[in-house]
């Protein structure tokens, strides 16, 4: 399929409703690179909205989590004026074509795919921002350390201030049933961020899912990265936001963020999840699970005002 013309779309999509999405294209490794686009008429910003870790796509949605996050966003930031981007992953949903083996990744392709998309964004405001979620934001970050033409800045939704292995042993570790797997769970984490893999039969059968032989060469990957330093090489505009009922990433990884980026602005949402959406008391999961609950009501004033 050809990549779909610019121009075109954003014709089609002033033609039609106010908030409507039209299909974009890049070129990727072995076959496109898609994503989900919505103009705004005489838009000055535009962002391109990186997804976070797994099989997430461009709503925000995976096997285990069905939010909507991500169109919510792009909807609400279209009614302030702001254009989207929602990319799809290489290898993954509509840029499955993109390679072979949606495993066969690393922080740096996804990086090189995020600049490409910021190019291609200028065609809908000239001022081009990078958002990223949670692993999204380390990638933003990446991005950003070799800024692309139009690059104004990165906005960081609940993005790890602490390298990811640590993040997933406290995560674990919050489970007391997990308690007598913390050695081993340490360990693994070590192998993996000295660039070791486990055999999947030196792994307790009740972390297997964490660690699966395929995944473990971007694992070792993604250990490798240092968030801090990685937010310390960006010394552009910046948008940190934290959610205080976030049980993924904590306030602490937004006050490390804050350390390594004095320059940036920095959004608190005491009640918000992982999700950006407000927790409900009694209901750990609901803001994973329902997409029909709204963004937490001060993110979308929050990036706007932020944007100059």
């Amino acid at each position: 399929m050809k990549p779909f013309p610019l121009a075109q779309a954003l014709a089609a999509l002033f033609l039609s409703a106010p908030v409507g999405a039209v299909e974009m294209q890049i070129p990727g490794p072995l076959g496109p690179l898609a994503a989900q686009a919505i103009a705004v008429q005489d838009a000055r910003h535009v962002v391109v909205l990186i997804p976070g870790s797994g099989p997430t796509d461009r709503d925000g949605n995976g096997p285990l989590v069905r939010s909507d996050t991500y169109r919510l966003l792009a909807e609400g930031l279209a009614e302030a004026g702001i254009a989207s981007v929602r990319i799809d992953k290489r290898g993954l949903f509509s840029s499955a074509g993109a390679i072979a083996d949606p495993n066969a990744v690393t922080l740096a392709d996804y990086a090189a795919d995020a600049r490409a998309w910021v190019v291609e964004a200028q065609g809908l405001a000239p001022c081009v921002w990078l958002m990223g979620h949670s692993e999204g934001g380390l990638v933003a970050l990446l991005a950003a350390g070799d800024p692309p033409p139009g690059l104004c800045g990165v906005i960081l939704l609940a993005t790890p201030g602490r390298k990811v292995g640590q993040l997933m042993v406290e995560q674990v570790a919050a489970n007391p049933a997990m308690f007598f797997l913390m050695g081993e769970m340490r360990a693994i984490v070590a192998d993996l961020e000295a660039g070791t893999p486990r055999p999947a039969q030196t792994i307790p059968l009740p972390l297997r899912p964490l660690f699966p032989p395929e995944l473990q060469p971007y694992l070792i990957d993604v250990f490798a990265h240092d968030p801090a330093q990685l937010a310390a090489g960006w010394s552009g505009p910046a948008l940190i936001v934290q959610g205080g009922r976030d049980i993924q990433v904590t306030p602490a990884d937004a006050d490390i963020l804050a350390r390594a980026m004095p320059q940036a602005r920095r959004q608190d949402l005491p009640l918000a999840t992982h999700m950006l959406k407000d927790d409900l008391p009694g209901q750990p999961f609901a803001t994973y699970a329902n997409p029909a609950l709204p963004l937490d009501p001060a993110l979308i004033p929050a990036i706007s005002a932020f944007l100059p």
